[in-house]
């Protein structure tokens, strides 16, 4: 008896489907907050020493962070554990922030022998005038050419066109009021040529200024009497001598001959011809 049931087709295999859902180690995203190796941070520390080295402005954490490709306090903590190598290596160099990002800059304890290099007159110097100019735009930024002069006491037009040129100073805005008066204040090369972080970290001015009894003692020095009828010294208003005029002879302008004519004497005229 032969059975009416088809045989089955042989069963194929499907095809092998990859998985997706792959669970091996996947590369840290730029920016990942996930810790970088400790080669990687290797090779973020040297890219960090050439970006710095060829940069002529100081280089922020958040370009660095941008380059590097990785997290802005990754990028901190290698400037800061740079600097405190090098400090600690005694390098004659350092890695220090000032306006706003790091650079590389001569140790200070090595100044001596830059001097010795830098050829004296070299460098252009700004002038006492420029250097007064600066000092108050620095500490009273930002302010008009006017309220310079007015300070100074003089006009600052040179001395300004100065500062501008070299980008000491530059304009930062205008003033409200009438006319709208340009108004100055001090660029990131100010902060980089001193060496400060910010203007916070300027002296306080407060070092610098004399005590009341000082300038009383000025002011009653500097005090000029305009009326002539007022006397010299209070000792002459009491009858007392100038101390002034101690040594000076006492004139008589009583003339002789009026002694010599109550006596009924004659005066003696002098001859044209005696010498």
């Amino acid at each position: 008896m032969t059975d009416p049931t088809p045989p089955l087709d042989p069963v194929v295999a499907a095809p092998s489907v990859p998985d997706t859902d792959d669970t091996g180690p996947v590369a840290d995203a730029p920016g990942d907050s996930g810790p970088p190796s400790d080669g990687a941070l290797a090779e973020a520390a040297r890219a960090i020493e050439a970006i710095v080295m060829v940069s002529s402005d100081p280089i922020s954490d958040q370009l660095l962070a941008q380059l590097l490709e990785l997290p802005t306090a990754h990028v901190r903590r290698l400037c800061v554990e740079l600097a405190a190598a090098y400090a600690e290596e005694r390098r004659g160099f350092q890695l220090v922030e000032v306006a706003g990002g790091w650079r590389f800059q001569s140790h200070p304890d090595l100044a001596p022998y830059i001097e010795r290099y830098v050829l004296e007159g070299q460098t252009a110097r700004l002038s006492n005038a420029a250097l007064e100019t600066l000092a108050i735009v620095a500490y009273k930024q930002p302010l008009s050419r006017a309220q310079m002069s007015a300070i100074r006491g003089v006009n600052v037009d040179g001395v300004l066109r100065t500062l501008v040129h070299k980008g000491y100073v530059a304009e930062i805005g205008r003033d409200a009021g009438p006319g709208q008066a340009v108004l100055f204040g001090t660029t990131d090369l100010f902060l980089e040529r001193l060496g400060l972080a910010s203007l916070s970290d300027l002296p306080p001015l407060g070092e610098f200024v004399p005590d009341a009894r000082v300038v009383e003692a000025l002011e009653q020095t500097l005090l000029v009497v305009d009326d002539p009828a007022l006397p010299f010294d209070d000792a002459d208003t009491d009858g007392g001598e100038d101390p002034g005029r101690a040594g000076d002879e006492t004139i008589d302008l009583t003339d002789d001959r009026t002694d010599d004519l109550t006596d009924g004497g004659a005066v003696d005229e002098p001859s044209p011809l005696t010498p």
